[in-house]
């Protein structure tokens, strides 16, 4: 503030008596070809960082008077907001930003930035085929169906309108991994069996509320999973056992392009089981903007085990977490003072995080980067398609919301009235009811649309008179 108030009395001791140094001055020369750059304590400078001063007093007054609104409630003492320049590490704004508080969905954002920057944006899932024998004049006694950790191997009858809201959901073909099979000649499966061994075998975080699996927001975790593991999605059915539930669904399949397939069931493949044929999912970069556009609670638990997936060595949520932990060290040397998570979904009602933390992530991957390509666009995609249309944040906002009873959250990226993207990050806790948090968020974003509000540098600096006519 001391700064602020220097700059603002070094503008007024020049700028309030423009004619002063123009009359002293000798008669302008022709400006040389170069012109050297201000010095860094040049009063030339002052406009430029008046105005960022100005806009950004303003911008702090607007949110301040966003972020205390009695219709808050007690959520006005336990929520928190930080915004910066995306990519320049720059802060405009933070209330309370140290402050630990449930992330709910925002937390993918955590789970998507470890994925993308220790596996690689064009790494892929790759569910292979595998035989316990060479086949044999177009038959084999076992064929197994081994899951790569892919999220979003399905089938095209339940791609199409099974994602949010209704929205098409991107899919591994399963059919085309059919297709292959019947390529390579086999017209007869003894057993079609389903490996899991990726990932360890435990279905769900202890800590769920059971609503989350009553109310289908979480189906079993499975390193092999086909349909998000719905047996049936009208009425919800969930799989108890997602590999034997793949297995069958393949046999369905290839019965259907002519292939005998006796039982199916689940088992792991043996050691150096020969690979029949396999499919690759589309790029990690195409899976996570999956996951964040459509609040993928399973996929986002499956990125979280394939974290710590070694050779020998399943992938499990524990060992997930010390892997993202660490990964987010380095991404953005996020500390365990700042993050404090149980899943990779935002799920659990124990996952605890810092505004501060979740914004220094959105600046340092930045608005152009893989994790910012893969989020939702209001009015266009995602749990945003139907958000901010009708407001000053139209079209200008590319966020992951999350929600859970009495906790709203939206981070991302936001394109101010000049153009530029600011990082922000807000989350609020001990909302009274949903609207009030939905209402919260449409007032933040529109606040960061009309950044800077204010004169601009041209508009502060000294007037030049206009050379005199002939």
């Amino acid at each position: 503030m001391r700064f602020r108030a220097a700059v603002l009395a070094v503008a007024v001791a020049v700028l309030g008596v423009p004619g002063v140094a123009a009359a002293q001055a000798p008669p302008a020369a022709p400006p040389p070809a170069i012109t050297p750059a201000a010095p860094v304590f040049s009063l030339r400078r002052v406009p430029d960082l008046l105005a960022r001063t100005v806009a950004d007093t303003h911008l702090g007054a607007d949110l301040d008077r966003v972020m205390s609104d009695p219709a808050l409630g007690g959520a006005r003492d336990t929520s928190c907001l930080a915004v910066g320049d995306a990519g320049g590490g720059r802060s405009h704004y933070a209330r309370q930003p140290a402050q630990l508080l449930i992330p709910a969905s925002t937390l993918k954002l955590m789970t998507a930035a470890a994925a993308l920057s220790k596996l690689g944006p064009d790494s892929h899932f790759t569910t292979e085929v595998r035989a316990g024998a060479a086949p044999a004049n177009g038959g084999v006694d076992d064929l197994y169906l081994v899951g790569g950790g892919d999220p979003l191997l399905a089938t095209a009858d339940f791609s199409v309108d099974a994602g949010y809201q209704g929205q098409p959901r991107p899919a591994t073909s399963l059919e085309a991994l059919a297709d292959k099979v019947v390529a390579t000649g086999i017209r007869r499966v003894g057993r079609l069996l389903g490996d899991e061994s990726r990932y360890d075998s435990q279905r769900l975080v202890p800590s769920w509320s059971p609503s989350y699996v009553a109310e289908f927001e979480i189906t079993p975790l499975s390193a092999l999973v086909v349909n998000k593991a719905f047996v049936s999605a009208h009425p919800a059915v969930a799989a108890a056992s997602p590999p034997a539930h793949a297995a069958s669904v393949l046999a369905t399949l290839l019965r259907a392009r002519g292939v005998t397939v006796g039982t199916t069931g689940a088992a792991t493949a043996p050691a150096g089981a020969p690979v029949v044929t396999s499919i690759a999912s589309a790029p990690l970069s195409d899976v996570v903007a999956e996951i964040l556009q459509q609040s993928d609670n399973m996929g986002a638990e499956m990125l979280l085990k394939e974290l710590s997936y070694q050779p020998g060595t399943p992938g499990s949520t524990t060992a997930g977490l010390s892997a993202e932990a660490a990964q987010l060290q380095k991404v953005a040397a996020v500390t365990p003072a700042e993050l404090s998570a149980v899943d990779g979904s935002g799920l659990d009602r124990t996952d605890k995080m810092s505004c501060a933390a979740l914004e220094r992530v959105l600046d340092r991957t930045g608005e152009a980067g893989d994790l910012a390509k893969g989020l939702p666009e209001a009015g266009r995609n995602g749990t945003l398609w139907k958000r901010f249309n009708g407001t000053p944040a139209a079209g200008k906002v590319r966020a992951k919301t999350g929600s859970l009873n009495g906790v709203a959250g939206l981070a991302g990226y936001a394109t101010d009235r000049e153009g530029k993207d600011l990082s922000f990050a807000l989350l609020a806790n001990g909302l009274p009811n949903e609207a009030a948090g939905s209402a919260l968020q449409d007032k933040v974003v529109s606040v960061l649309a009309a950044y800077p509000r204010g004169p601009s540098a041209d508009e502060l600096g000294p007037k030049v008179a206009a050379p005199p006519a002939g």
